[in-house]
Order: C-alpha cells, then structure tokens, then sequence
C-alpha cells in the first residue's frame, strides 16, 4: 500500500488592531488663567493572539500514521497465512494419507497437426510423443533403479517381471504382436515399496489388445503372473478410478502370500499397453498403488 502524505501549508492571518481612539475627559471647571494639564490618551484593549492549530494538527497526523502502519501490519499477517500451504500453518497440519508427492506432471508437446491418441483425426488411438516422456516420473524421495531409469529397455529385462513358468510364452506372444518397443522406469521409497512401471507400443491397437489379451488369460490358471507370485484375485481397491477411453485391468496376490505382497494392473490406451506394480514388505499400500495407476493413466490419455 502506497502512503501517501498530504502536506497542509497554514497560512496565518495577521489582525491588525484598529487605531487606539483617545478617550478624552471633560475639563473641569477652573479659571482660564489657570493652566490645564493635557489629556492622558487611553489606549483600547489589544486583541487576544490567535490560537494556533499546529499542535492539533501534528497529533492527527502521528495517530493516522500509527492506525495506517498497523493496518498494514495486519494485511500482511493475514495475506500471508491465506498465502501459505495448510501444512505450514502451526496448528493447521494435517495428517499425511500415505499419498506420495510427485512432480507436476505436463504432456509433451506435438508437432503441429499432430493430434492427440483419442482426438478427432486420430481413429487409431495412435501415441504419436515419444513413449520415454509418458512414463510416469518418480515421486519426491525415491531412489530410482538405474536400469529402469526412464529410457528404453530390452526385451530380456521386461520378461524378469513375469513369473519364470511364463516368460517363455510371453515371448513367444510379443514375437507375435509386432512390438515396436518398451520403455520403463522402477523406484523404491522409503516405506520400502518397489514400484516398477513398463510401457510397451505396439504398430496398432489390435496388436496391443491381442498381447493385453494373451496376458491377462482368463483360464484356469488366470493372468501371466509377475516373479514370486502364485495366484492372484481382482484387486477392487482400483474400482472408483475412472479412466476415459481406457481399459483397466487391476490385480492383487492372493493369500497367504510370502513376506511380501504385489499388486499390479494394466492400462490398455490405444496402440500402448501399461503394466504397474508395487511390491512391499508385509502388505503393498493401496493410496499409492491408487495414486500411481491413476497418474500414468492421465498420461497416456
């Protein structure tokens, strides 16, 4: 706030005092021949001196000033805590949900004309940014494994998710489904939950649904299952996620599981199939085995 000070120049207005009327007293009555003493002027009473409003007016000023610093004292207070996140607020914080925080997310750019994979002008659901900048990015305070570090991986590395019964039928079923390639990135935070997520793009989304539909076999035996799991059952936890234009597909290790438990999913867009897991000590979290799905489905879509 801009303070703005109003000089006032007082001008003092001298009164002059109107000319002293002699008062003349009547002589008495002598002789002529005496001498009469000359009359004594009696001057009129002078004017009282004007009261100055200096002082009055340096009293105003000094309290305006006063009431307009702590106003101003107070709008900051109160901008400030209105400005601030609730968690910084003492007395306001509130508990975590187990949510993790991670980076703001942004869509890459296109080139012109390029349309989007479920815009007008785009019937076949083609992901035409490059997969690497639509793997989902870790959270704050994750240590990320430097072999899925957000680039590209081989075919080897993607098939140590599976179960060692299933690799060699899962690729048999890519060598099959005319993969173009797979891109990942796996961390690991400090709860101790292992996350790996996998995106693999294929040259049409009927050769995506054909790999999406060979691993997901609806048998006796049920889906290709990840390393260290041996049965699974639908994972409900995944049920309130809407996701447009996508198909998913969520999944949770049965009991009695091992120290650990897994739950994984896939996310069916278009020429692009997604696969996320999250392993833990004791029990895999479902806030952010929720959270995490959510987010790399607002990627691909």
């Amino acid at each position: 706030m801009t303070e703005q000070t109003q000089t006032q120049t007082e001008a003092e207005t001298l009164i002059e005092a109107e000319p002293a009327t002699e008062a003349r007293i009547p002589a008495p009555s002598v002789p002529q021949d005496e001498a009469v003493p000359a009359p004594v002027p009696v001057p009129a009473p002078a004017p009282a001196p004007k009261k100055s409003r200096r002082p009055l007016l340096a009293a105003i000023a000094r309290w305006t000033a006063a009431v307009l610093v702590c106003g101003g004292v107070g709008a900051g207070t109160a901008l400030g805590l209105t400005s601030m996140d609730r968690n910084e607020v003492p007395g306001l914080a509130t508990e975590s949900d187990g949510r993790w925080t991670y980076p703001r997310l942004a869509l890459p750019a296109l080139p012109e004309g390029v349309p989007r994979p479920y815009s007008d002008g785009n019937d076949g659901e083609v992901h035409h940014a490059d997969l690497r900048k639509l793997v989902l990015p870790a959270p704050e305070g994750a240590t990320v494994d430097p072999r899925l570090n957000g680039g590209w991986i081989g075919l080897d590395t993607y098939l140590e998710h599976f179960h060692a019964d299933d690799r060699v039928a899962v690729k048999e079923a890519l060598a099959d489904s005319a993969l173009r390639h797979v891109a990942a990135r796996g961390w690991t935070t400090p709860d101790g939950t292992t996350t790996r997520v996998y995106l693999m793009r294929f040259t049409s989304v009927a050769f995506a649904e054909a790999f999406k539909d060979d691993v997901l076999d609806t048998g006796v035996r049920g889906s290709r299952l990840p390393a260290g799991v041996d049965g699974e059952t639908s994972d409900t936890a995944l049920e309130d996620v809407r996701m447009s234009s996508l198909s998913l597909y969520a999944f949770d290790e049965r009991k009695p599981y091992g120290p650990e438990q897994t739950r994984w999913a896939y996310i069916q867009a278009g020429d692009t199939l997604a696969l996320i897991t999250q392993t833990r000590k004791g029990e895999a979290l479902v806030v952010p085995f929720q959270q995490t799905v959510a987010l790399q489905a607002q990627l691909l879509g």
